[in-house]
Parts: C-alpha cells; sequence; structure tokens
C-alpha cells in the first residue's frame, strides 16, 4: 500500500492547515506558561515578601524600561543574523530561549520574606532580569515568524487567532489553578510554594515550545541566494520606519491599550476579589472571562477578514466593548453573588467587543511588517516586531505601576491583604471599570484611526508585492 504523502502548494511546501495553527498555538501556550506567572508578581512581592508597594512600583517600571530595551537589542539582532542556520534563524532563537525558560520563571519568586528591602529589590531585579531575557529571545522570534508561515490574509487571521487562543487556554489554566493553590480560607496569599509552581510551568512551556519547534513550516523564503551580498543593515533606518509605518503604530497603540487595561486593572482586580467580593480563589479565572467571546469568533475569522478585512471588522467591536465598560462603571455591581454575576457578564460583553481584534491583532502586526517591505524596501521582521513588543512591554510595566501607586494613594494597604477597609475595596471597584474604559477608548483610536491598512489597501499592498517577489 502506498505511503500517504502531504498535499502541497505551488512552491512545494506542505499546504497550510491546522497543523500549523495548532504548532502556533503551541508556541503562545509555551510562551504564557512563563508569562501568565507576571500576573502574580505584585501580590507575591507586596502581600507575601512585604515589599513597600512604593518602592516595587518603581522597581517594577526600572525592570520593565530594560525589559522593553532588550526587546529591540533582540529584534536588531536577529535581523543582522546571516548565518544559515539548518531550519530557520526564528526556530533556533526560541529553541535557546526555550532552554532558559524552564528555570527562569521561578527565580522570579524565591521565598525570603525575611531579607532586607535592599536585598529583597537586588533579588527582584536579578530574578526578573532574568527571566526576561530569556523570555525575550523566545518571544520576539516567535511573534516576528508569522508573516513568513503564510502570506494569505484569511491564513494570517487564523494563525493570529490559534495564537490568541493558545494564550488563553494558557491563562484560564494557571488562572483557575494558581488562585486555588495559593490563597487560604482567608483570601490571604500563600506564597511559599510559587517558586514550584513556577518550576512546573516551565518545564510544561518547555514541551510545548518542542511542538511549535517540531511542527512549523516557514513558506516564505526569504534567505539570500549563494553568493547573494547582505544588504546592509541599518538600525536607525529600521527605527525610523517603524515610526513612519501607520500600521505598526496603530496596532502597536491598539495592544497597549489592551494591556494598559488589562494589567493597570491588576491591581485593583486583585484587591476587588479579595476584599470587596471576598473570593480571590476565582480571581484569575474572572480575569480571564473576557478573552472566552473570542472562540465563537475562531471558527469564521478567515471569511470575516476576507467580507469585512480586519479593519473595519476589529473597530466596529470594539465600539461595543466601550459601551461595556461604560456599563461596569455605571451598574450598581454590588458585593455579593449577583454583584459578581453583573460583572461578569460585563466583562464577556466586553469580551464579545473585541474578540475580532483579539482574533487579528498579532495578524495585523503581521501586514505591517509587510507594509514595511512595500513602503521602505526591507522588511526588518525582527525590528519591527520587537519595537512593537518595546511598547506593549512599556506598557504591560507602567500599567501595573500606576494601577499600585492610584490604588495605593487611595488606600490600599498590601500588608493588610484581603483586610482592606469597605471604602477601599468599593473604590477598587470603580477602579477596575474606569482602567477597562479607559483602554476600550484608546484601542478604538488605533485601530480606526492610525492603522491605516483597509481591506481595499491591504488587497493593493499583498499584490503589489507578489509581483515584486515574483520578478
Amino acid at each position: 500500500m502506498a505511503k500517504k504523502t502531504a498535499a502541497v502548494d505551488a512552491k512545494g511546501f506542505r499546504k497550510f492547515g491546522m497543523r500549523d495553527k495548532l504548532a502556533y498555538a503551541a508556541g503562545d501556550f509555551a510562551c504564557n506558561m512563563s508569562f501568565a506567572l507576571k500576573s502574580y508578581m505584585m501580590i507575591y512581592w507586596t502581600q507575601f515578601m512585604k515589599l513597600d508597594s512604593y518602592i516595587y512600583a518603581i522597581l517594577l517600571v526600572v525592570c520593565q524600561v530594560w525589559d522593553a530595551i532588550n526587546d529591540p537589542l533582540v529584534g536588531t539582532m536577529i535581523d543582522a543574523d546571516r548565518h544559515k542556520y539548518r531550519r530557520n534563524k526564528f526556530l533556533q532563537y526560541i529553541w535557546i530561549g526555550s532552554i532558559g525558560l524552564i528555570v527562569a520563571g521561578a527565580l522570579c519568586f524565591l521565598p525570603f520574606p525575611n531579607l532586607g528591602n535592599v536585598v529583597k529589590g537586588i533579588l527582584f531585579i536579578c530574578g526578573y532580569v532574568f527571566w526576561d531575557a530569556f523570555y525575550t529571545v523566545a518571544n520576539v522570534p516567535y511573534g516576528s515568524m508569522l508573516p513568513l508561515i503564510t502570506e494569505e490574509p484569511g491564513e494570517r487571521a487564523q494563525l493570529s487567532s490559534w495564537r490568541t487562543a493558545g494564550s488563553l487556554i494558557a491563562g484560564m489554566a494557571t488562572g483557575v489553578l494558581i488562585p486555588i493553590l495559593i490563597y487560604d480560607a482567608s483570601n490571604n496569599l500563600k506564597g511559599e510554594s510559587l517558586w514550584i509552581i513556577a518550576l512546573i510551568m516551565g518545564v510544561v512551556g518547555f514541551i510545548f515550545f518542542q511542538l511549535l519547534l517540531r511542527f512549523t513550516t516557514i513558506r516564505v523564503d526569504l534567505d539570500l541566494e549563494i553568493g547573494e551580498e547582505p544588504p546592509k543593515f541599518d538600525l536607525f533606518k529600521s527605527i525610523g520606519n517603524f515610526c513612519k509605518n501607520r500600521p505598526a503604530v496603530g496596532a502597536t497603540l491598539a495592544a497597549c491599550a489592551m494591556f494598559l487595561g488589562m494589567y493597570g486593572a491588576g491591581t485593583a482586580s486583585t484587591v476587588m476579589f479579595q476584599a470587596y467580593f471576598k473570593n480571590a480563589q476565582v480571581s484569575g479565572l474572572m480575569t480571564l472571562v473576557g478573552f472566552v467571546p473570542m472562540f465563537f469568533f475562531m471558527p469564521f475569522i478567515a471569511k470575516i477578514v476576507r467580507k469585512f478585512g480586519k479593519q473595519e471588522a476589529s473597530a466596529f467591536g470594539i465600539l461595543f466593548s466601550v459601551l461595556a465598560c461604560v456599563l461596569m462603571l455605571v451598574l450598581p455591581i454590588g458585593p455579593n453573588g449577583t454583584g459578581m454575576l453583573i460583572y461578569v457578564v460585563c466583562q464577556l460583553l466586553n469580551g464579545l467587543g473585541g474578540g475580532i481584534y483579539q482574533c487579528v491583532s498579532y495578524s495585523m502586526m503581521a501586514d505591517a511588517i509587510d507594509y514595511n517591505e512595500w513602503k521602505f524596501g526591507a522588511r526588518d521582521e525582527g525590528t519591527i516586531y520587537s519595537l512593537h513588543s518595546f511598547f506593549r512591554k512599556l506598557a504591560q510595566g507602567v500599567g501595573p505601576s500606576i494601577g499600585l501607586v492610584i490604588a495605593t494613594a487611595l488606600g490600599y494597604v498590601a500588608a493588610m491583604g484581603a483586610d482592606q477597609t469597605p471604602e477601599v475595596a468599593l473604590t477598587m471597584r470603580y477602579l477596575v471599570a474606569a482602567f477597562y474604559l479607559f483602554a476600550a477608548v484608546l484601542q478604538y483610536v488605533g485601530v480606526k484611526f492610525v492603522y491605516n491598512l483597509d481591506k481595499k489597501t491591504l488587497t493593493t499592498m499583498t499584490e503589489e508585492l507578489d509581483a515584486k517577489r515574483a520578478q
């Protein structure tokens, strides 16, 4: 009996299919086995390690600035790397990062609460920098290679959806399990086991990284021909091109807005579930419930993109998110089961509005990389994506720092844990809604008014690039 062979496309590559989507989803699942731990750093270092809230906020901003700078450094290093690897340079860098991430997350949760503040600060910085270095080495090439897996807009949208699905599944798994393991019956933190949890998650992440590496097919071949001189890489020109690249800037603004809402509300959300709803063990799951509606759009996202366009469909949906966040702010959400149910419904409506954007957000950056080639003659995948990641990480660092500072200024006392005053608990409930509303409005501005690759322009760009590459 003849051995069944995989169908191939016009270029001789295996046709795009479910294997590609599952492999790419495995990559973000792996990344989020590490990244999901970040949402527990604030409560760990301020409530368990007893580090002063303002000191922690300052240290987090310092680390996040380095984190953000680190991304363009790695991205430009990848772009400038002309070494001929056996498979692909992006996959090679991901493999290196996956090794370090096995233990890097655990170093951020070493349990020594009796140390002095100075030593605690040093311990936090060292652990964070080590973790960030390996996370960046894995994550930047992972995001950069999406446009190399397929050129077709609908397939790119599907990859983006499956990437977000991988992230969400990892987030939901950790969001359900970790709070159950780290909170006691009084909703206070038990932090001494977090480093073991982080180590286990590092091993799980490594396994899923290997699935990504094993089953990913690169179809857009941009390797140099034999004897061809590599183009001279110009970092400052690449950065200048990014600033003039409206799709990249718009997609970055929208992503930063989403993270400002999510992480800016993080401190207030944690306190809301600890001290207002009195149910900290469901906090991780409730935070992620807004992403669940994305699964409704996933089976139809390619058809939606082809019919309406990424920008058009995303902008329309985000307006619905703005309305949901207004409801979250003004509805009578009380400190009881009914109030929590109203909050969850508002989050689901918020997620329904943002579901299309969540599906296509990474695909929009892939199109922005093509736009860079179309307008400026250079793809610069690593640099473009790493600068996008630079600003995202600034938002991820500044957001929780601002949230912590505002919460502290409004009366939150980290040492009190779940025993905040009723007035502070109520304030946190309104602060959560305010952060989400601000984020939704800013997200709409980025997608609707800055990102300029509507359906017609995207079609023109793709046709002209195809013709150029065929020559």
